[in-house]
This record gives C-alpha cells, sequence and structure tokens, in this order.
C-alpha cells in the first residue's frame, strides 16, 4: 500500500463527509482524520498515546527542548501523556493538511507483548515522542482500518482483528521502542507511567514530589531524571500544564468567573494563576474569556 493510494482514501472519505467535517472525522471506532485549510498557531495541549501518520502537509511538535518535525509519510508514536506545543506549518486550501491518528489501547499492547514477549530491536534510543518514516506495513493496515468504515458487517467482524494487528505493526516498530519497554511493569517507562497517572488523578491538590516518588517505588532522584527524560518536563511542571490546560478549557465554555476557574483546577493564588496563564498561553484569562474562541487546546490526538 502506497501512501499515495491511502492519501486518496482519506480525502474521498472526507469529500463524502462535506461541510459535516470541517476538520476532520471519526469514521470508525479509535480512528480520526484530521484536515485543516491554513497553518495554524503554537498550540499547548496534551498527547495521549497515538499514532499519527501525516498523508499531506507539514507540522511541528515540541516537547521541552525536543522538536520534531514531520512531513507526508511520517508518524509519530506518543507512548505516556506528553505536554506539547504544536503547530500545522504548511497547509492550504489546494492541499491541506492531512493526518490520520489511532488512540493506542495499553491492554491490547499489553497482551501482544505478552504473547511475544523482548523484541528484537535495539531499544537504547527509546523516546516517549518519536518520529520515523512510516513502515508499508502499517500504511496498509491503516488502509484497511478505514475501509471498515464503508461497511458495517465488516466492521463487526474485523474491527478488532485489524485493531490488533496495527497495535503489533507499531509494537514491533522501531519507534514503538518505548511502548515495549512501557508493557514490563519493572520499568522505568512503567513506573513514570504510574506516576503520571497519579499526577492526572490528583491535579488539583499540592503534588509532594518524595510522597509521589514512595507512591511509585523508585527513589526521589530516579523519579526525577527519568520523569525528565519521559515527559521533557518535571512532575511540578507537568502538574501545573494540567491545571492551566484545564483552566483553558472551563474559560472558553463560559460560566464561572475567572476567580472561581483559577480555585477550581487548584490555585489559591489569583494573580499567580493570571500570571502563569498568561505565560503558558500569550493570553491574559480575562482576554481568553472575551475571546470565546473555538475551544481546540485541550487533550488532543494530533
Amino acid at each position: 500500500m502506497q501512501l499515495e493510494t491511502f492519501q486518496r482514501e482519506a480525502e474521498d472519505y472526507l469529500l463524502k463527509e462535506g461541510d459535516g467535517a470541517p476538520h476532520g472525522t471519526q469514521p470508525v471506532d479509535g480512528l480520526f482524520l484530521l484536515r485543516h485549510l491554513e497553518p495554524t498557531p503554537l498550540e499547548a495541549t496534551l498527547y495521549e498515546p497515538v499514532l499519527c501518520l501525516i498523508l499531506q502537509g507539514q507540522k511541528e511538535v515540541c516537547a521541552g527542548e525536543a522538536l520534531v518535525r514531520l512531513g507526508p509519510g511520517d508518524s509519530l508514536v506518543v507512548s505516556h501523556d506528553i505536554p506539547v506545543i504544536s503547530r500545522i506549518t504548511v497547509a492550504n486550501p489546494k492541499e491541506p493538511y492531512l493526518a490520520v491518528i489511532v488512540r493506542l489501547e495499553l491492554k491490547i499492547l499489553r497482551a501482544l507483548y505478552e504473547e511475544v514477549g523482548s523484541l528484537a530491536f535495539d531499544d537504547t534510543s527509546s523516546r516517549s515522542l518519536t518520529a520515523q518514516v512510516t513502515h508499508p506495513r502499517i500504511i496498509d493496515t491503516l488502509s484497511r482500518y478505514l475501509l471498515l468504515a464503508d461497511d458495517p458487517v465488516e466492521r463487526r467482524v474485523l474491527l478488532a482483528q485489524v485493531r490488533r494487528e496495527l497495535h503489533y505493526r507499531i509494537l514491533s516498530s522501531p519507534h514503538g521502542a518505548m511502548l515495549r519497554k512501557l508493557q514490563d511493569h519493572r520499568s522505568n517507562a512503567s513506573n513514570i507511567a504510574r506516576a503520571i497517572a497519579h499526577i492526572r488523578t490528583h491535579f488539583k491538590e499540592s503534588i509532594v514530589v518524595p510522597e509521589l516518588a514512595r507512591e511509585v517505588g523508585i527513589s526521589q532522584a530516579a523519579l526525577y531524571m527519568h520523569f525528565k527524560r519521559i515527559t521533557r518536563t518535571t512532575p511540578i511542571q507537568f502538574q501545573k500544564d494540567l491545571r492551566l490546560l484545564e483552566a483553558k478549557r472551563l474559560l472558553l465554555q463560559g460560566g464561572d468567573s475567572i476567580s472561581e476557574v483559577a480555585f477550581e483546577v487548584g490555585y489559591e493564588s489569583l494573580s499567580q494563576f493570571s500570571r502563569e496563564y498568561s505565560r503558558k498561553f500569550g493570553i491574559s484569562p480575562s482576554h481568553e474569556r472575551n475571546s470565546r474562541r473555538n475551544p481546540r487546546n485541550g487533550v488532543a490526538i494530533g
């Protein structure tokens, strides 16, 4: 399966959707098609575990000091929840930005890992956010995944099988190295995944790093080192990013006052909230509320 063929299939599907899918749609459970007619500004968001394949256009994703540039045929694999800043850099009405995104299911990956065990790949350079030229087998599986949208009987019979195959293709690929490490509950990747889950559950509360380290079962020094390596940030900054992203969502929804939003996400000081919000998003909470822009920042998939 060539990239150009899959691109045409995706374009044909979006053409059928028409104006009902201005920025994308979900043809099949777990698979999304995204389309943009112009470049986008820098956006702060939280990536969850996904595969993102670029079919047309270009995109930049920045996590900490790491910058990843993606073009047609490149795919991004994200293994952990990662705060990023991203933007679409190349898109126009004649050649829109087009990408396919699949949410990764850790339950499927664990079951596969138990079957195949440690795969024969060099995992020393594993990263939680990795881009590679996409293997033709992954593109072929994605194409068959998308085609299930047209046949409800095939979708009912084959969806689980195709999703499992896709997860295997990703898990066994060069940029699935961190995903393989994540499946070993004794690994640093697994430890940090548990730390991330704890912070996401308790992000409104004060985070005490020594207590978090004990919760995860590693030393404070190991927590700092591996958390920074995997997420490109610190536990405290990660929590702050979660608070501010949730605050942005609430402000764009309307309803609560700015002070209520600040306290709702865990801030005790309104001035500190306003200062950190402005630094994060380049706009004050009051201007954000007044703008009532389309809420595109938050937890994202591609």
